[in-house]
């Protein structure tokens, strides 16, 4: 069990249950899963640009990712339906807490000017959506092999009813927010 999961149990959940107030512990609000997408528009001209997004993406998360297709054709963007532009992960269950470790304790701080994460990027659904802009920040990538910087988007789905519930569950995993 990753040291994230642990700290849910210990912690994490008695103080929902505390804060909130639920009737039936079924109800506390848990991270379900965490999808990293990572959108290769360049990979139209250069294929193999797209082939290092994967590999650095199986890298960053430990799981092979799926390629995404366009699905509709853009004139403007020399876009066909059915290219090849990006890849992305579902984590789940232990994969998942070893990737939210990892992110929330070394990526996240090794930003530069960092002051912490908006806590308005949530849908009203209690989802929590982050960019991040390169992936050098992540410890697993070699720098040397990066031959462009490639941005990526983390999202980061719960069970939670509300964004109150959902903030307050990152919060105490160790989601760094920013103070407004």
């Amino acid at each position: 069990m990753s040291r994230l999961a642990e700290k849910y149990k210990q912690d994490v959940a008695p103080a929902l249950h505390k804060k909130f107030e639920y009737s039936s512990v079924m109800a506390i609000p848990k991270v379900t899963k965490v999808v990293v997408n990572m959108g290769m528009g360049e990979a139209i001209a250069d294929s193999k640009l797209l082939d290092q997004a994967v590999e650095e993406l199986a890298t960053i998360t430990g799981q092979r990712p799926a390629v995404t297709t366009a699905r509709k054709s853009i004139a403007n963007f020399k876009l066909r339906a059915g290219m090849k532009i990006g890849c992305r992960v579902t984590l789940r269950g232990v994969r998942m807490y070893e990737f939210l470790d990892r992110l929330i304790s070394f990526a996240l701080p090794r930003v530069r000017d960092f002051r912490g994460v908006s806590a308005k990027a949530f849908d009203g659904r209690g989802n929590y959506t982050l960019g991040v802009r390169d992936q050098l920040i992540f410890p697993e990538i070699n720098f040397a092999k990066v031959q462009k910087v490639k941005g990526m988007n983390v999202c980061i789905a719960t069970n939670a009813q509300t964004d109150e519930e959902a903030r307050f569950l990152l919060a105490e995993l160790g989601m760094p927010f920013r103070k407004n």
